[in-house]
């Protein structure tokens, strides 16, 4: 056994080696210089004999920024005729024909037209930094899955391109390209940003100077949060610190379990560790009775669930306390998030002799309980 997994350790680090470098310019909004940044640092390493191409970039008609593009290596973009209209989407077969050293990719979390390869322009990255092509790219922290809530409140808008948390875990560098909100609302009077009819409806949303301050809060904590789990994963001294994994227990219901999802992703993220979803499976939600609706939910809950890195656990059985208390005695979880109580799956687990049960079990192992509003 120990003679496989050194095995196996070995051919993860060959493939790591083998792998491309990953980079990401983040923002905290449109218009602060990503791509004028990736631009720059393309002609850097093209001075310095890198093969540097670009694979797609986004300019939106900034004439700085369309400035930078002459003396580059252009890859052509694919043309698609969708739905009666030509559409030009980034060639990835194309760039891992010619496979230059570094390509630069805009738009990270952009949603491919139908028909491609993959889904995501996520996910384009990941399979050219597997083909040993190292990737520069941009995003704008509203774009981050794992935010998706704390955005909605801010900005009262759902930012449906999203990017799972895990891309930015697996980036080696994690660049915040800052400006502040003064800077950048000059920027936008001035047209730099948008042209000039679309600059008063962006100020009115938005570009509003207190959303601007809270997303700009929002990148500076997820880059210095990035920086710090970088430092942990390579500090070897830490060895002797307790390690949190964390569980969160789910519903079939709609919104509630992808809001507590989120929140002990991120929770997970600020403890450099592991979480993992429950869903236990009651006889009243067995296939043959379980809503169709509520089916859907439940699928979507888990691809939310493994896009954000954690780990799906389905249990089948009648006894929703017993069954949370025998995963964290199996599985040593140390902290157990449930969301607010409500008429529907906590009925059972906050009513008297359940609920004193699951705390004493838990107090029992060394298991904190957090209830997520």
């Amino acid at each position: 056994m120990e003679r496989k997994q050194s095995v196996q350790h070995f051919l993860d680090l060959l493939k790591k080696s083998r792998r491309g470098n990953f980079k990401i310019y983040i923002g905290m909004i449109a218009g602060v210089g990503k791509t004028y940044r990736m631009l720059q640092e393309a002609h850097a390493l093209l001075e310095s004999g890198i093969d540097v191409q670009i694979g797609y970039v986004e300019t939106h008609g900034r004439v700085e920024t369309e400035a930078l593009l002459p003396g580059l290596p252009l890859i052509p973009r694919r043309k698609i005729f969708y739905k009666g209209k030509e559409i030009e989407e980034m060639d990835l077969q194309a760039i891992i024909a010619i496979h230059p050293e570094v390509v630069i990719v805009d738009e990270l979390a952009h949603t491919n037209v139908e028909g491609s390869t993959n889904e995501k322009r996520w996910q384009d990255v990941m399979q050219l930094l597997e083909e040993g092509i190292s990737v520069i790219t941009a995003v704008n922290i509203q774009h981050l899955e794992g935010l998706n809530e704390e955005i909605q409140d801010i900005a009262g808008i759902e930012v449906r391109e999203r990017i799972p948390d895990s891309v930015l875990e697996q980036a080696d560098e994690v660049v915040n390209i800052d400006l502040t909100a003064e800077e950048l609302l000059n920027r936008l009077k001035a047209g730099k940003i948008y042209k000039p009819e679309k600059i008063q409806l962006a100020l009115s949303n938005f570009f509003k100077a207190e959303n601007i301050l809270q997303l700009r809060e929002l990148a500076l904590k997820e880059v210095a949060l990035r920086v710090e789990k970088k430092v942990e994963n390579e500090v070897t001294e830490n060895v002797g610190i307790r390690h949190e994994r964390f569980l969160a227990c789910i519903s079939s219901n709609e919104k509630t379990p992808r809001r507590l999802i989120r929140k002990v992703a991120r929770l997970a993220t600020r403890y450099n560790s592991k979480f993992a979803v429950l869903y236990v499976q009651t006889p009243r939600e067995s296939i043959e009775r379980i809503p169709l609706a509520n089916q859907r939910y439940l699928i979507n809950h888990f691809k939310l669930t493994t896009d954000l890195g954690g780990e799906v656990i389905q249990v089948q059985s009648p006894d929703i306390v017993g069954s949370i208390i025998k995963v964290c005695e199996e599985r040593q979880f140390s902290t157990v998030c449930i969301g607010k109580p409500s008429l529907h799956f906590f009925a059972l687990l906050c009513s008297g002799l359940r609920y004193r049960k699951l705390l004493d079990n838990l107090s029992r192992l060394g298991v904190e309980l957090i209830i997520l509003s």
